[in-house]
């Protein structure tokens, strides 16, 4: 049911801090730039809205950008306590054999698992990426089925991973926008972690190695988070950039160069950052409304968002933000701790930018029977209420 008249006075609550006018300011905002690139996305972190793209869902090589699933897969092990920083990661003939760029393990040796990831994360070795697929799964093909499983759990339905390294294989493939999803996923999963992606070098074997990506010297606000490259996947990066309250991410697959990315990367979050603004417009768990129940013990459930509440917009143009509420035309009880009961929708003038479900902040337990039959009563006349609305 929708509920407009009531809902424009509240949602004059949730968007207090944009309800200054801007009419009379420019609302111009640029094309989106081309890119010398295969395909990209540029990505807000907390509204999770694509803000520029060109081809996201085109299939693609990930190359080493496929790392951040290997990290994706360690980082939920740790966090389940499945394996500790401190593991020792016995080094096979296989780990130590793998072509492509290496932290230079040593077969027939161990290594700590910290270590082994930041092998992963700064020098992008693929010797550590295979040593730690058998640690972890056994060997690498099983390790490539958790990769896949995670993969499908974080919505990433255009991406099948072969392997842990990114080394090229038939089937190995992704998509930009799914590794916008996996690159938003580390940074809010494991955020105890992702510093070391902003390491500028590590050394290992008495041999150290740079982070192969520029921005950390090029972009004060650029703090991740992988390149990739190989002669079929071109060159590769994926980024985020962090700026006041605002983060970026930005995905650009197929680039000519180790220059070409960087350049067209920064022209991408330049282009977010300058054009964009993202509000903070609900807090987790906070109430939105409350709502009418029929036969239950209470008779009104308070409503709620899951998660906070954020949305990207273009500069200057808060007075077109828009809030309606669409309620469930009858709550009947009972009705559950977190039960879905509407939708809460953002519109940017008559755009939806975003439909994100309303659930019941509280458990109502069915009335007695004596109750339920006065409120039938009172139920059947505002069905014919609403009948002859």
């Amino acid at each position: 049911m929708d509920i407009i008249p009531r809902v424009v006075s509240h949602m004059s609550v949730l968007l207090f801090c944009v309800s200054i006018c801007y009419a009379l300011q420019e609302r111009y905002i640029p094309a989106t730039p081309v890119l010398k690139a295969q395909s990209y996305v540029l990505m807000d972190y907390n509204s999770g809205q694509i803000l520029a793209s060109a081809h996201p869902d085109l299939p693609v090589e990930p190359a080493s950008l496929t790392k951040m699933m290997t990290m994706y897969v360690i980082d939920q092990d740790i966090k389940n306590s499945r394996i500790t920083l401190d593991d020792k990661v016995l080094i096979s003939s296989k780990a130590r054999h793998t072509p492509g760029s290496r932290m230079y393990l040593e077969q027939n040796t161990s290594a700590p698992l910290q270590d082994i990831i930041k092998g992963i994360v700064i020098q992008s070795g693929n010797d550590a990426c295979v040593a730690v697929s058998e640690h972890l799964a056994g060997d690498e093909d099983t390790f490539a089925q958790l990769m896949n499983m995670q993969a499908k759990q974080l919505g990433m339905k255009n991406t099948i991973f072969k392997n842990a390294t990114g080394l090229p294989q038939d089937g190995h493939s992704t998509t930009a926008y799914d590794l916008a999803l996996l690159a938003r996923a580390l940074i809010k999963d494991f955020p105890e972690s992702y510093h070391l992606y902003s390491e500028k070098s590590f050394k290992y074997n008495n041999i150290e190695q740079n982070n192969r990506n520029k921005l950390l010297w090029e972009n004060p606000f650029v703090d991740g988070i992988k390149t990739g490259q190989t002669d079929t996947a071109g060159y590769c990066l994926a980024s985020s950039a962090l700026k006041e309250q605002t983060r970026l991410i930005a995905i650009v697959m197929g680039a000519e160069s180790d220059k070409a990315r960087t350049f067209e990367t920064m022209k991408l979050l330049s282009y977010g950052f300058r054009f964009f603004e993202t509000y903070k417009m609900q807090y987790e768990g906070e109430w939105l409304s409350k709502e009418r129940v029929w036969f239950g013990q209470k008779k009104f459930v308070n409503l709620m968002v899951k998660d906070e509440l954020y949305v990207t917009i273009p500069s200057r143009q808060q007075d077109l933000l828009r809030a309606d509420l669409y309620i469930q035309d009858k709550i009947i009880a009972p009705v559950k701790v977190d039960q879905e009961l509407g939708q809460l929708r953002i519109y940017l003038g008559e755009e939806l930018l975003r439909e994100i479900p309303i659930y019941a902040a509280d458990p109502i337990k069915t009335g007695s029977v004596f109750s339920r039959f006065f409120e039938k009563i009172a139920f059947s006349i505002d069905a014919i209420k609403s009948y002859w609305t």
